[in-house]
């Protein structure tokens, strides 16, 4: 089962995540911090990542965070299923059979192979956009079930606004992102709302796997003024080839946060991945330690005044575009 990535280790409130997921191996520490170290309960806990990428990667690690603050004992199983739906689907089932406490899930195709393994163990998700929307939760203020988390739900119209600063000229934009995220259609449908309330024209640029990136994204040369990419995974995961396609064809890009940018975007309004682990980690610890329960637990999202204005200076320069706007 080469696609899946597994880790496994034993923590208390001094150990952080050793190494982003996608390695292997394994390592037992213990230690008493926090008021809830004083129990002598370890806990079991599973993480079932989508993919490697910085996005998922740092909420991976705030996630860890939260639960080394917290001051448990927990053994934690961490495994990436490589951006695999099967993979998902193999991996949920064995964090499910080996009777976890509780299982994180990070992004959507990862959430939703867990709750299709079990309606018992509580879960919670992180880097997941409308749990509603995705059939994950009955709804959002009220989940109803065994799974909760975090959003990271984008500032969308906010950040076609900022396009419109930078790029007063532009008129046409296309949405590039892969069809098999039923997120990243959401986030698509909120841009596509937010340029026709702007008087922008807009197409879909579409990919099913990342096999298919560099084809598209070449397409979009000399088609569209400008590019907006939501928070997608598998774009997320090949943002290196967007920005040297997007280079070459001078083809500016919003991206639809931090770590997208910094490879193929030229600025962002972006939220902080790392927090929004934190966010869910912290539930997860309510959830174990205080006996809350997923079905009443909102679904939490990172508040306005946390968010980033990311520019990336090197590529607005190779595009020629002047993003001092942005400081206005």
């Amino acid at each position: 089962m080469s696609n899946i990535s597994r880790r496994s280790f034993i923590a208390g409130g001094t150990l952080g995540l050793m190494a982003l997921a996608g390695c292997s191996g394994s390592q037992s520490a213990s230690s008493e911090s926090g008021s809830a170290a004083s129990s002598d309960k370890t806990y079991k806990i599973g993480v079932l990542q989508l993919t490697e990428h910085p996005a998922l990667d740092a909420a991976n690690e705030g996630i860890v965070a939260a639960l080394d603050d917290s001051g448990i004992k927990y053994e934690i199983d961490q495994q990436n299923a490589q951006n695999d739906q099967s993979a998902c689907a193999t991996i949920a089932s064995k964090l499910v059979g080996d009777g976890d406490d509780l299982i994180f899930v990070i992004a959507t195709p990862a959430a939703q192979a867990v709750a299709a393994a079990t309606q018992d163990i509580p879960i919670v998700g992180t880097a997941i956009t409308d749990y509603a929307a995705s059939g994950l939760v009955a709804d959002n203020d009220a989940p109803g079930g065994n799974l909760t988390g975090s959003s990271d739900m984008n500032p969308v119209d906010e950040q076609i606004a900022m396009l419109q600063k930078v790029l007063p000229e532009a008129k046409h934009v296309g949405m590039l992102y892969c069809t098999a995220e039923a997120n990243s259609v959401i986030q698509v449908e909120m841009a596509e709302a937010a340029c026709d309330a702007a008087g922008l024209t807009h197409d879909r640029y579409t990919v099913s796997s990342s096999n298919e990136i560099q084809s598209v994204v070449e397409s979009m040369v000399g088609k569209v003024d400008a590019v907006y990419a939501p928070t997608d995974n598998t774009i997320a995961a090949g943002a290196a080839q967007v920005g040297q396609i997007a280079k070459e064809g001078k083809l500016p890009i919003i991206a639809g946060e931090e770590n997208m940018c910094m490879q193929c975007g030229i600025c962002t309004l972006s939220i902080d991945y790392k927090e929004l682990g934190k966010m869910a980690g912290q539930m997860g610890v309510e959830i174990l330690t205080e006996g809350k329960k997923p079905a009443e637990m909102a679904i939490e999202h990172e508040e306005t005044a946390q968010l980033t204005v990311v520019k990336n200076e090197d590529m607005a320069e190779a595009l020629g575009i002047d993003l001092s706007v942005l400081d206005a």
